[in-house]
């Protein structure tokens, strides 16, 4: 097994959560634009960014400013798009431009992520708690 090398996966980690930031760009999202990235073996295997399902209007705000409900976080976005792949997020990592909320959080623990990297934290931090108690190894990079 090659062993981990910590100023590499530093590297790394800046640079796949510096992606994510650029992927987040394509959210029509006006309140916050968010993306994600899920890497396994130094590889891209599926992406996202938050934005309404496949079909509907690109308008993710209602008339009063307020998200609607049906809006996908992009780390829901891309584990659901990995799902229809032929990859598996199984042992990979989640690069997200912000901290999830606890609904994605449980779908990162199904989804067998099994790392989770972000850069700016939301003020509601039950997602972090779940997955740090599911084990799952969380890292807050400040970019």
């Amino acid at each position: 097994m090659e062993k981990t090398n910590p100023e590499k996966t530093k590297k790394f980690d800046k640079s796949y959560l510096e992606m994510a930031h650029v992927w987040a760009k394509n959210s029509y999202c006006k309140r916050r634009q968010v993306g994600a990235l899920i890497v396994k073996d130094r590889m891209i295997i599926s992406d996202g960014y938050n934005g309404t399902p496949s079909g509907f209007e690109n308008i993710c705000e209602d008339e009063s400013g307020s998200t609607k409900q049906y809006v996908l976080h992009a780390e829901a976005n891309a584990i659901t798009k990995v799902a229809q792949s032929n990859n598996s997020s199984k042992g990979a990592t989640l690069y997200i431009t912000d901290s999830p909320c606890v609904e994605c959080s449980k779908l990162i623990i199904q989804s067998g992520i099994r790392r989770v990297v972000y850069d700016r934290e939301y003020r509601i931090t039950d997602g972090l708690d779940l997955l740090k108690r599911a084990g799952v190894e969380v890292v807050h990079f400040d970019i």
